[in-house]
């Protein structure tokens, strides 16, 4: 079996280490690498793993559902909301106050709270 070794500077590492580039006529040869390791009290110190995946484990095997295709499309025009209200002049002084009134009770980062603000928004209008 084989063993991986981090250098002592890394904390975590999750994800792709290698990806599979999809639109190359040699996709179906090529391999995902694909790597996790974390340090932490609850853990050993052998909490790294190594995977490789082809091309047929990363490739959807049912079609979008509505569901899903509505979710993706509620969460675009969410994000494009949050980020026009973000440079938004005539009310980013207001949504700051009102962020700060609530920043102890409630959410803790601007950008959440913009988040929530404009999904009540979007849910409201698409109801």
């Amino acid at each position: 079996m084989a063993k991986v070794e981090w250098a002592d500077a890394i904390k975590t590492v999750s994800g792709a280490l290698v990806k599979i580039n999809k639109k190359s006529p040699h996709a179906a040869d090529q391999k995902m690498v694909l790597g996790t390791h974390r340090v932490a009290p609850t853990t050993s110190t052998a909490c790294s793993r190594i995977y490789l995946r082809g091309l047929s484990a990363i490739t959807r095997s049912t079609p979008v559902s509505s569901d899903e295709t509505l979710a993706r499309n509620r969460f675009g025009a969410i994000g494009a909301a949050v980020a026009l209200r973000k440079k938004n002049l005539s009310t980013i002084a207001a949504d700051t106050a009102a962020f700060n009134a609530q920043k102890e009770t409630g959410y803790k980062t601007f950008r959440q709270y913009l988040w929530h603000v404009c999904a009540d928004e979007y849910d409201q209008s698409n109801g």
